[in-house]
């Protein structure tokens, strides 16, 4: 969604919703006000020649992968690039941090606490690569619920979008087809 589009949701929905919170009278702590959009995505295609390297960098098939998802991209205004620290994640989003000129921040997805992650990234747009177990297990800790299993060894294609409205996650999963050149 575009910028102006998101904010006309925004205000549609809290047009709808302003009334029916007013009347709750609880005492539950109040909720970040805003939106937030995040961009989930596994590394490109790894350079799987050496089975004993578990570190590798992207194939040819994979960087041509890592260009196509910054054109994938290129219409979100990005504030923030997240990636894990390996060579496959940092090769896959440096095509995109590289023309928006916005620096890959590196985080443990082990170790993240969620509730800070989801603050310091309250009213931007977010791009986190990281791997197959890794991506859906983030997603479904933004999401509070388990939704999402971890991918299959071929799916470097699946995009994760959770948009956290007031304090309300939602998500979709997107597969997109790299007719990647060779």
């Amino acid at each position: 969604m575009t910028r102006l589009k998101t904010v006309i949701v925004f205000v549609i929905f809290c047009s709808i919703f302003s009334c029916k919170d007013d009347k709750k009278g609880t005492a539950e702590a109040p909720q970040e006000m805003g939106i937030s959009t995040f961009y989930f995505i596994r590394h490109a295609e790894k350079d799987r020649s050496d089975p004993e390297n578990s570190d590798p960098e992207l194939s040819q098939d994979g960087l041509g992968r890592a260009m196509h998802w910054d054109v994938i991209l290129k219409d979100v205004a990005l504030d923030a690039i997240y990636s894990t620290d390996y060579r496959r994640t940092s090769m896959t989003a440096a095509p995109t941090s590289v023309n928006r000129n916005i620096d890959i921040q590196y985080h443990d997805p082990r170790i993240i606490d969620i509730q800070e992650f989801k603050r310091e990234n309250l009213n931007k747009n977010v791009l986190v690569v990281g791997h197959s177990n890794t991506t859906p297990e983030f997603v479904n800790q933004m999401l509070g619920e388990e939704k999402y299993y971890p991918m299959d060894d071929d799916d470097n294609g699946s995009l994760f979008i959770v948009q956290i409205v007031n304090g309300e996650a939602t998500s979709q999963r997107i597969h997109i087809n790299c007719n990647c050149p060779d």
